[in-house]
């Protein structure tokens, strides 16, 4: 069996198995199955050929919630006459129901094939020898009707065959519910799953690669939305999740307003301890100025949901949202585009007979529906923006005619037969009352407790699919439920924060099934053509966050449940590699090599035309190679070649010849030789010296300038928001994913959002101005009733970047003023030699080796292969004119009124090279001034009156942009 097991695996390109798994039966067979692709039309045919081939005929299959159990006995329904056609036979099949016994005595005793049913928590109940429960007794005592005989020996004396539906969700290797299993006494067991938690035999893999690249569910497109401009006035809180950790105490994930140093605002995400502070967070906002600390983190408790508590009293419960002053905006914006693509696919789907469904999933049943005094609904939010939108959205298409709108059965009459409140409807949880409710999610699991409404949706599934049922836009709570995967949904919109414990791919996993037309048939390559089935099955996801956060999420997920691809042999397995003789002599493969190897390999037959091992290869080896096939420089390095070729498929191969790449080649960065030589001896005797500065100029003439500078360039962000649309490329790979390609941006647009409400925030707008420029207040009051009145109005639109441009308007204007009027005098003091190994960086991946500078290694800023100061370091080394250099750390600062400056490199040329022996140097990717900002520029300003007016040190200094504009500064 393990030889046969061995064989199916390689075949289907699955690692090959290191031995049987036998905890359920003879052995567990894994399948791996993409949610959407058939799974359980794929075991139910399974069963009907293991019947066909082996005659056995006792299957049980095992479920993890009553929702997945509707939906395979549904199946099973729904297939029974299309099988009974292909195989001449019926399945008999029922739910396992503990009041029921009499169905499990005919389970045992019929000879046709005979399936039972059963979800997990009915299991747990009654396979529980020992338990107390009334299920459990049935099953363990010896009962009359079943001929003094256990229920439970009954069914396991027919040894079935176990048929587990998401294995993953049914406990681990040695939970109570697998062990209960094993009293069933399977012949085998076969579990069927997406994303397997635990590997045992696999034998066949079908991942969302395989489907997407197979046509066997929809291609998705995604829009995303950036909201740019947003102020900082709304003290804006979300906390996504409460972190539990067994040895930490719990940390809170929150989201909130960041201000940037440009003095944009930034929704960022980042985890709070008890004692952090939002306000040192967020750049010191005003809105978070009120003891917004972290005082107490309470993790969920069952049925209750977790929170933060703040100093001042606030709480903040998981998932919820306070202070977003766009989001309602943006939940319009949300709802439009969603039935604007739902519109727009609709009218062309209408014409091919397929009804087009369009699900959102809410936060919170309020802002859907709620119930007056008398228990009447009421419709609220989102609802109520719907009804809106959609009217509009009607309305507008209505008022452009198309040829045919008038025929009977046109799109445009079907538009015109149902109003905005008969075409979207709500699917809930339900309460004794009979009012809609929100579903709750138990702590670890995706089941949510929302039975009623799945029950409703499964039961109005085939209904929902006709043109009859004015029902195409569902609202519902629970976003991860299974059974809401109606083949037709087209779209999904979240309006609800995505929090990090929802997975991307759980979001889409709803709608990614093929869609069904009016007659129930699958609109696949058959019914389409190849072509055809990604146009017509397209799934628009309308996001609750950018587009980019999205599909980068959406890849990571797709990426980490992929299944292994076994690696094919190819002339890229070989070229470079270095391989040994067993003697001592090693070699470098070439390309002329690899193509060697590779001809020998498949003129020998040991590899397929796919470059996979054959059989012939894992029984005899390379010993089929002959002396002739290779050149004789290669023949006695075959048996290390062999070795490439096996890791192909033996992760451990290679274990003998590969070493360490990642081991750490330096773990310092100490002065060397260099360091010591007379020349920059001198050049670091003239330079290493400390230095103070003065200055003094007319604050009346900053003042000027510095209104002058507001009133002319000062703008502030209005808020907008951005539409990026993007989707799947048309095949996808695993190298797209692992780089985040798979997905290509088709257009943007960007929008104004509505306008915000009133600020609450209180500021010392004087006191903020001078504290950012650095000036008194008394200058600050002075520049501020100085502007004008048209400049100072925005100060209401985005109070916090209003200060910060002020502010750095004031400070540019300094800056260019301070050059003119700064002096500098040498103090007692300098650096010494230990500046320069003050700082490691935590890793040489940016390194570059040099050969003159007076440490072994550079680090360049920017990429290191790319970067200006990377080619810089280069051509230093090579050009002969150079004796020595130092990349200046940055602890080397020349004082500057607008902050310290630490210039780049200090260079020694050779005297009867160059006119100015010796260089201070600053590298810029362009020449520019004009790129600089005025802080920038002044700082370069003093470090050029520094050097080059008033030190008597005969050192140059200057910005340049290559080596070859240095060398033109110092000849």
């Amino acid at each position: 069996m393990f030889d046969n097991v061995q064989a199916v695996q390689r075949a289907n390109g699955i690692r090959p198995s290191e031995k049987l798994s036998c905890a359920l039966g003879a052995v567990e067979l894994d399948i791996e199955m993409e949610t959407g692709t058939g799974k359980t039309y794929v075991y139910t045919e399974t069963i009907f050929e293991l019947n066909r081939r082996y005659g056995w005929s006792k299957f049980i299959i095992v479920v993890p919630s009553v929702a997945i159990r509707e939906g395979v006995a549904k199946s099973l329904a729904a297939t029974e006459r299309h099988f009974a056609e292909r195989y001449g036979k019926r399945i008999w099949w029922f739910i396992y129901n503990s009041s029921r016994l009499n169905e499990l005595d005919a389970f045992a005793s019929r000879n046709d094939i005979s399936v039972m049913i059963i979800n997990m928590q009915n299991f747990n109940k009654s396979f529980k020898e020992g338990g107390t429960t009334k299920e459990a007794l049935r099953m363990f005592s010896e009962r009359d009707d079943f001929g003094s005989r256990r229920p439970v020996d009954v069914i396991a004396a027919t040894n079935p065959i176990l048929i587990l539906d998401e294995p993953q969700k049914m406990g681990k290797k040695n939970s109570a519910t697998r062990k209960a299993m094993q009293q069933f006494r399977p012949l085998f067991s076969l579990n069927y799953s997406a994303t397997h938690a635990e590997h045992h035999n696999e034998v066949y893999a079908l991942d969302a690669l395989d489907a997407y690249n197979m046509r066997l569910v929809k291609r998705i497109e995604v829009k995303g939305f950036e909201v740019r401009g947003m102020r900082g006035t709304d003290g804006y809180l979300c906390l996504q999740e409460i972190k539990v950790s067994k040895d930490k105490p719990p940390v809170a994930v929150i989201e909130f307003t960041r201000q940037l140093k440009s003095g944009a605002m930034k929704h960022q995400t980042r985890r709070f301890n008890e004692g952090d502070d939002i306000y040192v967070a967020s750049g010191e906002l005003e809105a978070y100025r009120n003891d917004f600390v972290v005082d107490e983190i309470v993790p969920d408790q069952p049925g209750v949901l977790g929170h933060v508590r703040f100093r001042n009293g606030e709480e903040l419960r998981c998932g919820e949202v306070v202070g977003d002053s766009t989001g309602g905006d943006l939940r319009r914006v949300q709802i439009r585009e969603t039935i604007k693509s739902h519109l727009q696919k609709e009218e062309w789907l209408y014409e091919r007979g397929i009804k087009c469904l369009s699900l959102f999933f809410i936060d919170e049943v309020a802002k859907y529906r709620l119930y007056d005094e008398d228990g009447n609904q009421q419709l609220v939010e989102y609802g109520r923006i719907f009804e809106e939108e959609y009217a509009a959205a009607v309305h507008d298409r209505l008022s452009a005619p198309q040829i045919g709108d008038d025929l009977p059965g046109s799109y445009a009459a079907y538009l015109s037969r149902f109003t905005p409140d008969m075409v979207h409807k709500g699917y809930f949880s339900v309460d004794k009352k009979g009012h809609a409710v929100d579903s709750k999610t138990k702590r670890g699991s995706e089941d949510s407790d929302d039975e009623s409404a799945y029950d409703l949706i499964l039961r109005d599934k085939e209904r929902l699919l006709s043109f009859d049922e004015p029902t195409r836009f569902i609202f519902s709570h629970s976003a991860l439920r299974e059974g809401w995967d109606n083949p037709n949904v087209f779209q999904i919109c979240t309006l609800k924060e995505s929090g990090s414990e929802t997975s991307k791919r759980q979001e889409v996993g709803r709608g990614m099934r093929l869609c069904v037309d009016q007659n129930g048939d699958r609109q696949d390559a058959n019914a389409l053509g190849e072509g055809m089935v990604q146009r017509v099955n397209l799934l628009t996801v309308i996001a609750s966050e950018s587009y980019a956060s999205f599909v980068d999420g959406l890849q990571k997920d797709m990426r980490a449940e992929l299944r292994e691809r076994p690696r094919k042999v190819d002339a890229a397995l070989f070229v470079g590699a270095t391989v040994s003789n067993g003697a001592g002599l090693t070699t470098v493969l070439t390309k002329e090599d690899a193509q060697e190897v590779m001809f020998a390999l498949s003129a020998n037959r040991l590899i397929d035309k796919d470059g996979a091992p054959t059989e012939r290869f894992r029984e005899e080896g390379v010993q089929a190679i002959s002396p002739d096939d290779v050149g004789e420089h290669l023949s006695d390095f075959l048996p290390a070649i062999e070795k490439l070729v096996q890791s192909v498929y033996d992760a451990h191969a290679l274990d003998d010849m590969v070493e360490n790449g990642l081991e750490a080649k330096a773990a310092s960065n100490p002065l060397n030789a260099n360091f010591g030589k007379r020349e920059f001896q001198e050049l670091w005797e003239r330079i290493n010296v400390k230095h103070a500065y003065t200055v003094h100029f007319d604050d009346e003439e900053l003042r000027h300038k510095a209104i002058d500078h507001i009133d002319r360039d000062l703008t502030v962000s209005h808020v907008t928001y951005r539409m990026v649309t993007g989707g799947q490329r048309a095949e996808a790979d695993v190298d797209q994913l692992a780089d985040g390609k798979h997905f290509e941006v088709a257009h943007t647009e960007t929008h104004d959002l509505a306008s915000e409400g009133p600020i609450r925030v209180r500021y010392d707008l004087v006191g903020e101005v001078a504290r950012r420029a650095g000036i008194t207040r008394r200058s600050a009051a002075a520049i501020l009733s100085g502007m004008s009145a048209l400049k100072f109005r925005l100060f209401r639109d985005n109070p916090e970047e209003f200060i910060a441009k002020v502010g750095d308007a004031i400070v540019d204007e300094k800056a260019t003023m301070i050059v003119e009027h700064i002096s500098y005098n040498k103090l007692d003091e300098r650096y010494d030699s230990t500046v320069f190994t003050e700082d490691m960086p935590e890793t040489l991946s940016r390194a570059y080796h040099a050969k003159k500078s007076v440490q072994d290694y550079v680090f360049p800023d920017g990429t290191a292969a790319e970067s200006v100061e990377r080619r810089f370091a280069e051509d230093l080394d090579a050009a002969d004119e150079v004796v020595v250099y130092a990349k200046l750390p940055r602890a080397f600062k020349i004082p500057t009124p607008v902050g310290g400056y630490a210039p780049d490199w200090a260079i020694a040329f050779r005297r009867d090279a160059v006119k100015h022996v010796f260089f201070v140097a600053e590298t810029k990717g362009s020449m520019s001034s004009m790129q600089l900002r005025g802080v920038e520029q002044a700082k370069i300003a003093c470090a050029r009156k520094l050097f080059n007016e008033m030190s008597d040190a005969d050192v140059r200094y200057d910005v340049v942009d290559s080596y070859e504009t240095l060398l033109e500064l110092v000849r």
